[in-house]
């Protein structure tokens, strides 16, 4: 069982379509064997979730699936993610599939979509603002907690111009656009460590590659897959990843799974 590992691996992958990806995100169970995953933009319904498949590579889960967009997961290896909350308070109108919480491994995962906000200014941005006022509410409630908790997912937000490989092309994209980055550093200033930038300081780190020009033959990436730690998570953290090697595989995308190891709690 991965609870009596000496750590744990954390990971979050945005699989751009769980049924084109699924034998890409098996090969990478297989291989990297992590203890908790966050995935993103199932593009699934409920009933069409490959649980059978995940069950045979050792793994529970949990679910909110939607039909030919968006889609979170969370999954367990040897165990079961018992869900406490799917979607996020504030806006009883929002039908998108873009947040899941549940208690795995012994750690609060709140696995997200944040959305893109493309094109801005416009109603995509506007939500994307709302969302994010919403996060940073219900993260408010979670981040104090005695309890270790993860914040981790897709959440289209490059925090500063070294998390993307070319600024000005990137300087009227929602992704960056400085409202997006004021909401970003607002909720790290609640106590979140952001993950990966606490482990590489100042060393260049991507998570996604666009389809473009090889870009990821090329490591032309941005940064916009984060884990965030809440106090009591972040004393544990060890080391973290990229597994870019997804990411070069055919077919394959445009994300690779992104990663963490935090010591196990002591007995």
């Amino acid at each position: 069982m991965a609870s009596r590992n000496k750590t744990l691996k954390l990971a979050t992958y945005n699989v751009n379509g769980i049924a084109t990806r699924l034998p890409h995100l098996l090969a990478w169970l297989q291989e990297a064997q992590p203890d908790v995953v966050a995935l993103q933009e199932l593009k699934t319904t409920d009933d069409a979730f490959p649980m059978g498949a995940l069950e045979e590579a050792g793994y529970g889960a949990v679910w909110q699936g939607q039909k030919s967009w968006n889609g979170v997961a969370l999954l367990g290896r040897g165990a079961v993610p018992v869900e406490s909350r799917r979607g996020l308070p504030g806006e009883a109108t929002d039908e998108q599939s873009r947040y899941i919480e549940a208690a795995i491994h012994g750690i609060v995962v709140g696995g997200l979509y944040l959305p893109n906000g493309n094109p801005q200014p416009g109603p995509k941005f506007d939500y994307k603002l709302r969302w994010m006022a919403r996060l940073h509410k219900h993260a408010q409630t979670l981040v104090g907690l005695s309890h270790p908790v993860l914040l981790l997912g897709d959440f289209n937000v490059i925090p500063t111009d070294a998390d993307v490989y070319d600024t000005e092309a990137f300087r009227k994209d929602a992704l960056m656009q400085p409202e997006v980055r004021e909401a970003y550093a607002a909720l790290l200033a609640q106590g979140w460590t952001d993950a990966l930038r606490d482990v590489f300081g100042d060393r260049q780190v991507y998570t996604f590659w666009d389809y473009f020009r090889h870009h990821a033959e090329r490591d032309r990436g941005l940064r916009i897959d984060h884990l965030l730690l809440n106090p009591v998570l972040a004393g544990r953290l060890q080391s973290a990843g990229v597994d870019r090697w997804v990411r070069l595989k055919d077919k394959a995308s445009d994300h690779a799974p992104t990663w963490i190891e935090v010591s196990s709690p002591k007995p």
